[in-house]
């Protein structure tokens, strides 16, 4: 069947939660052929939602928060939540610009990454290690944007930030001299604790598993820092930094943005397939079974599970126009692969 080329360049987050590390690829997506598209399970646009990345649900399940430009005012992303359905879109932040966020398990309270304080800082690049935005720094706020607190205050990079299952503990990535690493600190901002040390590999987009003490993450090696396309590899340690264990082995592929199950059993990731198709998987931590989900040439990316673990909630340019460059939000029926 012949297949009509669509070009467009994207910026690709390489998260948590999401998230922001990030590579700007040109990308070849060809309109998939329906064949294809019929191995994927039931799935269904979020409305009103375009421009929109990096989103992840409420402890309820009934809402969303998310990076994006959802109005032609913003001409940066900004910090945004929703419920599912795609109504009562908020805007959290109106200063800087925003990336990474996240809930609290408790529901009533917020956390996002914001240059807000330092709007004389050059704005860098959320696309390239060596300029990441410095001063991008961790603010905690409630579900309408009000009580802001500023959590940290050093004008490095600190993002990619997400929040333990018991609500103790802020995980996040930090870049100092050009180093990323994971660092932890308790939920009102004090302790600061960094977790990783590593000099040739470059750690982020990490979460907790249900424990509260094992995370999940993506490195890739320092020497591709440059490389418009990173073999990434996935792990676990705990947050005490002992206990490291490579979960991902296919030393040439991409494999980034990990997020795991409420049980803790598996997690969903993304898989580079040649020559340059984004896909997402599901793995079985145990096993290492992986079960492909997505079957679209065109960008499937920050995949995200819900708290009853049965939908999968991501980013795709599947709907853009010929020659858009823009994501949307859609999600995933899998109840019948996790029964």
């Amino acid at each position: 069947m012949r297949k009509l080329l669509v070009f467009f360049t994207i910026g690709i987050i390489l998260f948590t939660g999401s998230d922001i590390v990030a590579q700007t690829l040109e990308t070849v997506a060809p309109v998939q052929a329906k064949d294809e598209m019929a191995k994927e399970l039931p799935i269904r646009a979020i409305p009103n939602l375009t421009k929109a990345a990096e989103a992840y649900y409420s402890p309820d399940g009934k809402s969303i928060i998310f990076n994006a430009k959802v109005t032609e005012d913003d001409k940066v992303h900004h910090v945004y939540t929703a419920n599912i359905d795609g109504t009562n879109i908020r805007r959290i932040n109106h200063q800087g610009e925003d990336a990474c966020s996240y809930y609290f398990p408790s529901g009533d309270k917020l956390i996002w990454t914001s240059t807000r304080d330092y709007p004389d800082v050059p704005v860098g690049s959320w696309s390239i290690p060596s300029i990441y935005p410095q001063g991008a720094e961790l603010y905690t706020s409630d579900l309408n944007g009000g009580n802001v607190v500023r959590l940290t205050h050093n004008k490095y990079y600190d993002a990619e930030v997400s929040v333990s299952p018991n609500g103790k503990w802020i995980l996040f990535t930090r870049q100092i001299d050009g180093n990323l690493d994971l660092w932890k600190m308790k939920s009102d901002g004090t302790g600061e604790h960094q977790i990783t040390f590593t000099d040739d590999w470059q750690e982020g987009g990490s979460f907790y598993l249900p424990d509260s003490k094992t995370i999940i993450y993506r490195a890739w090696k320092k020497e591709f820092d440059e490389s418009r396309v990173k073999p990434m590899t996935i792990f676990t340690i705990n947050h005490d930094g002992t206990g490291l264990k490579q979960i991902t082995f296919e030393d040439d592929q991409t494999n980034w943005a990990p997020h795991p199950s409420p049980d803790g059993k598996y997690f969903v990731f993304v898989k580079l397939l040649p020559p340059r198709n984004f896909e997402i998987y599901m793995m079985n931590i145990e096993t290492g079974k992986q079960t492909r989900l997505t079957y679209s040439d065109a960008f499937d990316g920050f995949p995200v599970l819900s708290p009853d673990g049965n939908s999968l909630l991501f980013s795709s340019s599947r709907n853009a126009k010929p020659g858009e460059r823009s994501l949307s939000l859609f999600i995933m029926d899998i109840s019948s692969l996790v029964k």
